[in-house]
């Protein structure tokens, strides 16, 4: 591209361009009111979750969250860069694209990042045809012999090798390409010795893989010693067309082979995924001397609906399988699945399906242990769950990494089998985990009340004696809920002009219960404050786990003397009800995806729509 794009041709190409037409010539899509569905194709699903919408000019899909205009669609589908796509717009539009001025340098940086992907290519090549030709007794071709490694898997994974010697690839691309040795340093074939100032190449006698992008583009390499030469693998340094926690080596194969995947097995090195392909499994993929991160699963789930993770019986695999559950939690999502694969002590992937063969290894994968499974295994392994201690202390350990799953209804089955494994009962356990949330301990419990009710002041709205308050020196924000009980604790007078509590009953909020029990009992109990509160609560064996935390909220969340509090909790209850609404809607069209919807639901549908859409 010879320059920046102007916006206003941008806007002008989308306002030509009808999205349906784009997506349904990619995508089958069947009428559905207004809009169009059909199956999302960013990731698995049985059920059509994927909507166009011809008069907004935008995609989205519930299920997964993708959404966009024509050119995000584009550029998603096809896996191409901003210009590409525009310019692919453009040729089904019929225009040109016009180019703005642009800085100076910016056609050499645009000429330089191809230079460098065609020199990353013929390496590629070069490697390839190094293999090809060797020698039969050669040690690179041995090797894969005894490996079991097929010429038609070398050549899906194009294979190849570096030959022995200090500079093979830098005179043959000298000569061959014109390539400088600053350029083949700045893609990682070759490197610089400054004290003896002379470059040699990076790969030598290796066997060689190439690492492509989504798009098949070569990026980097690694390479494996023929011996017990260390390092054993040596990869491709960071460059302009390679960043190793971005990329997964064997992405590209998998998808080449089945553009339909389901399932994606993460195992640890090259010859794992090449030794699977060899033996029918075309599903695996590996990360790239880094460990699983999170850029990672967020990437491989715009492609599959579940993950496996896969690593040895022996103790470093259970710190890595610790490590990969800890990035997993805040990435899950309802709907999709991350299993953890553990294999016998002393075997890899590549060793086990040359033993058991495919049927028995990818029966492995079937019954490795869902992300829950493995996470109470874990969290419970320290735990004595026989004594009170031992569950107290596996509840406080596990609660705080249930709080970092996005995914609701999984998040909530994992907190009901907390409540089994301890005996806490929901609200109970919902208690705990505000306690939990404060930056620092409470250092001192409560104080038992027993202050008779004739010698309380009924008219104090001021907080809880001393005596009954923890000490918190936390500066963390109170939530919108949180703030709204600080309210009520302060101005018990201002539940009179709430709406009825039970319109926020299934809210998904943490404490919801809680504000719930706070606003019914000021609305019944119009002359009675805070202090009447704490005695009439203390003798019920359901509402005294609230008291602490309700101290808490109200220390946490002080109401300044300027602050106008009827306005304030006004305008939060309405936004606690618009979430409510949100949250209404958000369930009824995951039912709809999955079992009919009654006629009420129906109505209650149509009715949140039409309110969403007007701005109710």
């Amino acid at each position: 591209m010879a320059g920046r794009i102007p916006q206003q041709f941008i806007d002008d190409l989308l306002a030509r361009i009808n999205i349906t037409d784009i997506v349904e010539s990619r995508v089958k899509l069947k009428r559905s009111g207004k809009n169009y569905s059909g199956l999302c194709p960013f990731h698995k699903e049985n059920s059509p979750s994927f909507s166009v919408s011809p008069d907004k000019q935008f995609y989205y899909c519930f299920g997964c969250g993708a959404g966009g205009n024509a050119l995000g669609f584009l550029m998603e589908y096809e896996r191409l860069s901003f210009p590409e796509a525009v310019e692919e717009l453009a040729k089904i539009a019929g225009v040109e694209v016009p180019k703005e001025t642009q800085h100076p340098l910016q056609p050499q940086r645009e000429q330089q990042l191809k230079r460098q992907f065609d020199l990353l290519e013929l390496a590629a090549q070069h490697f390839r045809q190094q293999l090809v030709t060797a020698a039969q007794n050669h040690p690179v071709k041995t090797y894969l012999q005894q490996r079991g490694i097929s010429p038609q898997t070398a050549d899906a994974f194009a294979l190849g090798y570096a030959p022995a010697g200090w500079d093979h690839l830098l005179k043959q691309f000298s000569q061959a390409y014109q390539a400088k040795p600053e350029t083949l340093e700045s893609i990682g074939l070759v490197v610089h010795n400054p004290e003896k100032q002379r470059f040699y190449d990076r790969f030598r006698d290796r066997l060689m893989f190439p690492i492509r992008d989504m798009r098949g583009r070569v990026i980097a390499f690694g390479g494996r010693v023929l011996n017990d030469e260390k390092p054993k693998y040596l990869n491709s340094s960071e460059t302009d067309t390679f960043n190793k926690s971005r990329e997964l080596y064997g992405l590209y194969e998998a998808r080449q082979h089945n553009s339909s995947l389901q399932r994606l097995l993460i195992v640890e090195g090259y010859m794992d995924v090449v030794g699977l392909a060899e033996h029918g499994i075309h599903w695996a993929v590996a990360t790239l001397g880094t460990a699983t991160n999170a850029q990672h699963l967020t990437r491989l789930f715009k492609l599959v609906p579940e993950v496996i993770f896969c690593f040895d019986g022996d103790s470093a695999g259970r710190k890595a399988a610790e490590r990969a559950l800890e990035i997993s939690l805040p990435i899950i999502q309802d709907g999709y699945s991350i299993r953890f694969l553990f294999l016998p002590e002393g075997e890899d992937p590549d060793s086990l399906v040359k033993l058991e063969g495919k049927e028995a290894f990818e029966a492995r994968t079937r019954e490795a242990l869902p992300l829950s499974e493995f996470f109470f295994r874990h969290y419970s392994a320290e735990a004595d769950l026989n004594s009170l201690d031992g569950r107290a202390r596996f509840a406080s350990r596990a609660l705080p990494a249930i709080q970092t799953i996005p995914a609701l209804l999984l998040k909530e089955m994992m907190r009901d089998r907390i409540c089994e494994i301890t005996g806490l009962g929901a609200e109970q356990l919902q208690s705990f985990v505000q306690l939990q949330q404060a930056q620092e301990p409470i250092i001192t419990k409560a104080a038992t009340v027993s202050t008779p009710r004739a010698e309380l002041n009924p008219q104090s709205h001021s907080l809880l004696r001393p005596a009954f308050s923890p000490v918190l020196s936390s500066h963390k924000q109170p939530d919108l809920v949180q703030r709204v009980i600080s309210l009520l604790l302060h101005r018990p007078d201002l539940a009179q002009g709430l709406p009825e509590a039970e319109s926020l009953g299934s809210l998904q909020e943490a404490h919801i219960d809680l504000l719930i029990e706070l606003i019914n009992y000021f609305r019944a109990n119009p002359e009675n404050s805070l202090g009447t509160l704490l005695v009439d609560w203390q003798y019920s064996p359901s509402l005294s786990q609230h008291l602490l935390l309700l101290n808490q909220i109200a220390h946490l969340a002080p109401i300044p003397a300027e602050a106008n509090a009827d306005a304030e909790i006004q305008d939060a209850f309405k936004r606690l009800l618009s979430r409510q609404q949100e949250n209404r809607l958000d369930l009824l069209l995951k039912k709809a995806r999955h079992t009919p919807l009654s006629s009420e639901e129906k109505a209650l549908l149509n009715q949140l729509l039409q309110q969403k859409n007007s701005g109710v």
